[in-house]
């Protein structure tokens, strides 16, 4: 049996943060950014990265129809929170405040490692092959501690080959966070030319 790192109370007490603490960071992003044009052209691409994993992950997800193990997820069980994590931190590097980058990630650390031990608590439930498919492939990382690459290799090489699907893109509105991130590079713009 796997053990859990945060208490199922408080886990399910930040699950519910998750979107309220999006939008605080957003307001903190905007408010307290100071871009300039060479931490722009640092940060945005990163960020760009982040935004297409997230796609190419989307693509592959149909939320509680079947397990994902294709794209991005033979290689980590949650390639969108490493997306958010890659988008997060260029537009940290973009905004050249490095307090934006800590604040992310204790936001990270205390609310939305919880979401993704409850999402895994669902997907054990909801999926008996969920166990065989965690003990192969690392939770965020291919080089995730105590995991190396030979664990996403063995199951991408298991597992059905899926294909990206534009209709799952669009069923799970990972449109939204294009239009976020579209918004956040114009105002990040904005502030450094304005």
């Amino acid at each position: 049996m796997r053990r859990h790192w945060f208490p199922k109370a408080y886990a399910d007490a930040v699950a519910r943060l998750r979107v309220p603490a999006g939008f605080l960071l957003v307001a903190a992003f905007a408010w307290f950014a100071r871009p300039a044009p060479g931490s722009l052209a640092a940060g945005l691409p990163v960020a760009a990265a982040g935004l297409a994993l997230r796609a190419w992950a989307a693509g592959h997800l149909a939320k509680n129809e079947r397990l994902a193990v294709s794209g991005p997820y033979a290689w980590c069980r949650n390639p969108l929170y490493v997306g958010t994590l890659l988008a997060a931190a260029g537009l940290a590097v973009a905004a050249r405040e490095p307090w934006l980058a800590v604040l992310f990630a204790a936001v990270f650390g205390l609310v939305y490692l919880p979401a993704i031990e409850l999402e895994e608590q669902h997907l054990a439930k909801l999926f008996p092959e969920f166990a065989d498919y965690a003990a192969r492939v690392p939770l965020l990382a291919p080089l995730w501690p105590g995991r190396g690459t030979a664990g996403a290799t063995a199951c991408a090489t298991r597992q059905p080959r899926g294909r990206f699907r534009w209709a799952q893109y669009w069923r799970n509105r990972e449109y939204n966070a294009l239009l976020g991130f579209l918004a956040g590079v114009a105002w990040l713009v904005w502030r450094a030319w304005g």
